[in-house]
């Protein structure tokens, strides 16, 4: 029997205990450096009236899962790291960009390549009707080795990602 109270005792106690508490409590918000003023008109001055410019890419991952609701729609939610992935796994180039509001852009394309053998390309569509144009484009990575997946837009290179098919 005091076996048996110790033991409910003990439960009862790190059941409350703080450890245990901030594992049930909600993560809390990551802090996030705010941007200088300059940024900040800069990239207004951007969005409302640099049409015609054309799209700043602002990240591209290879990923292998895009969130398709909750508080990470439409978000990478799991990138591709240095110890490289399987050939043939499903994988997409997730990219974001700043449009200028109003503006359609339809002459990038994603390029994968096997050491210096272009493999595929894919056009790309996006338009400037929020602060963030995002776009995934899947890409076959079958053939075992080392692959560069790059953002085009006619003859200038955007963004180049290696990436390691075993």
């Amino acid at each position: 029997m005091a076996k048996m109270l110790t033991r409910g005792l003990l439960c009862a106690v790190l059941g409350m205990s703080p450890v245990a508490m901030a594992q049930d409590a909600e993560p809390a918000a990551a802090q996030v450096k705010a941007p200088d003023a300059d940024a900040v008109r800069d990239t207004w001055n951007y969005f409302y009236k640099a049409q015609g410019q054309g799209p700043v890419l602002v990240e591209a991952k290879v990923c292998t899962e895009v969130a398709k609701e909750g508080p990470n729609k439409y978000e990478c939610t799991a990138e591709v790291g240095p110890e490289g992935i399987k050939a043939g796994t499903s994988v997409m180039l997730w990219q974001a960009y700043l449009v200028p509001q109003g503006d359609s852009v339809e002459d990038i394309m994603v390029q994968s390549k096997q050491g210096t053998v272009v493999r595929e390309t894919k056009d790309v569509k996006i338009k400037g009707e929020g602060w963030r144009a995002r776009q995934w484009t899947g890409l076959r990575l079958n053939k075992p080795g080392t692959w560069t997946v790059s953002v085009l837009r006619g003859d200038q290179v955007l963004k180049e990602i290696q990436v390691k098919v075993l």
